[in-house]
């Protein structure tokens, strides 16, 4: 790699950063060159030189962000590590429903929810036991950094390649519509979740507090300091008998104080001052 190509990496990796915390490991360069090459034919920008020049004055603002836009790792799938995600659905909504039996009222947010694969998995979930839930009020709050994965998420479109990530055929033709060679989630299911632009650097205490804090496969892409800094602006928002579900190669061990791994759940999480409660045998979590 030229010396001019290796400052050109480090100026986006910079960028990324800045914006989203997420940081791009130097074998992971070829992301770079992948996510920016139909930005620049887009705009007739002739090579990544002439590109990193612009971003260095900030001649249009919009090109600077809407680079950051295309290096956001927006990797994700319906019902994504399907046994985590299970014991998710059915023994921690089921231990949570007994808790929450006086309000019926339950809040979930799905953070860096990247194109809304997860949050929508969630409300299948729930529309696929509505008896169970009936009369209580379940909301789903969906967040990213990335306006256009937002935008996806919201309208619930889908290519063939994404609708058949970890979606079974009969949810599938339950929950979408084909138009063209695009799936589109149903009215029905795109209204069970609320989207918003959240940067998980930044202070999310207005979106309330929450029974349930998804934040799968995001700290893996940032620095460790940073780590550190969205756990810890999560903590106050969960409830002290809450659940935070991380990704499988993930964890809060030496990373903050502020939670600890749930006795009750293999690989949750909960308030480091909460108390365990009683469980089902069935439950328990195992050795």
């Amino acid at each position: 790699m030229s010396v001019s190509e290796t400052k050109s990496y480090r100026i986006l990796s910079d960028l990324l950063e800045k914006h989203t915390g997420q940081t791009l490991l130097a074998n992971r360069h070829w992301r770079i060159d992948m996510a920016l090459k139909p930005l620049m034919r887009q705009n007739s920008i002739p090579d990544l030189e002439t590109l990193i020049s612009l971003i260095e004055i900030d001649a249009d603002p919009r090109l600077t962000m809407a680079c950051v836009e295309a290096m956001v790792n927006n990797e994700t799938c319906f019902f994504r590590d399907q046994a985590n995600f299970a014991l998710l659905t059915g023994p921690v909504f089921d231990m949570l429903r007994e808790h929450r039996m006086a309000s019926k009222r339950l809040r979930i947010w799905s953070a860096a929810c990247s194109t809304g694969q997860e949050p929508y998995s969630i409300a299948m979930s729930f529309s696929e036991n509505a008896d169970k839930w009936r009369g209580w009020n379940i909301q789903i709050f969906a967040s990213d950094v990335s306006g256009s994965a937002l935008t996806q998420a919201r309208a619930g479109r889908y290519s063939q390649f994404e609708i058949q990530r970890g979606l079974p055929v009969m949810q599938m033709l339950r929950y979408f519509d084909q138009k063209g060679e695009e799936w589109i989630a149903k009215d029905s299911l795109r209204k069970m979740v609320t989207f918003t632009e959240h940067n998980m650097l930044n202070s999310a205490r207005h979106l309330g507090m929450f029974d349930v804090i998804l934040c799968r496969n995001m700290l893996m892409y940032l620095g460790e300091d940073k780590r550190g800094l969205v756990l810890e602006a999560i903590a106050p928002m969960l409830a002290n008998d809450g659940i935070l579900m991380l990704g499988a190669a993930e964890t809060v061990i030496g990373q903050t104080q502020r939670f600890k791994a749930s006795q009750e759940f293999r690989g949750f999480y909960q308030p480091a001052a909460a108390k365990a409660p009683a469980q089902p045998a069935e439950y328990r979590r195992t050795a």
